[in-house]
């Protein structure tokens, strides 16, 4: 009987062990619910503020294209004719060459362009991020697509019904240049 009251003791400490590592686990499980909610809402903060900035640079890039010291071609006169990042997107026009525009803005053309050359054409902007080796967290992921949305208004890409881009460009009105989200 001594054989047998030592294995139930065992048991009992084994019980013991495994249902306070079941406690552990489930108070585990609930701290990463909580910081998963945490990091949603931290990446939603970023996003937010990643556009309200684009769209802060666009605004001042257009109201600086307003202003009487400012070519046709978008530049100020004496300044160097190379765009700068953060620089408005001018609508396409027949003659128009990419260069006109940011270095990001170049590459996710050419990201589109590759991709309708090697039959990926349209492409999400999921897509396109990976493409441009960016992390697809939603914030990278929305500043493409809001770059590629601006692309599209002006003419300068597509944009599909299923919301995805591809190459191509198309002469646009824009009446005032104002918002571009």
């Amino acid at each position: 009987m001594v054989e047998g009251c030592a294995v139930a003791s065992v048991l009992g400490m084994l019980e013991e062990r495994e249902a306070a590592a079941r406690v552990r686990v489930e108070g585990l499980r609930e701290e990463v619910a909580r910081l998963a909610g945490v990091l949603e809402a931290a990446e939603i903060e970023l996003d937010r503020r990643v556009i309200a900035r684009e769209e802060l640079v666009e605004a001042l890039a257009v109201s600086a294209a307003g202003s009487p010291a400012v070519t046709e071609a978008g530049t100020e006169r004496g300044a160097a004719s190379s765009p700068v990042p953060g620089s408005t997107v001018p609508p396409w026009r027949e003659g128009l060459p990419e260069t006109v525009l940011a270095p990001d803005y170049q590459r996710l053309l050419g990201v589109l362009e590759e991709g309708r050359s090697s039959g990926r054409d349209p492409l999400k902007a999921r897509e396109i991020a990976v493409e441009l080796g960016l992390e697809t967290t939603p914030a990278k992921v929305e500043g493409v697509r809001s770059k590629a949305r601006r692309l599209a208004e002006r003419g300068w890409l597509v944009q599909e019904s299923s919301g995805a881009f591809s190459a191509g460009r198309r002469p646009v009105a824009v009446p005032d240049a104002g918002s571009s989200a």
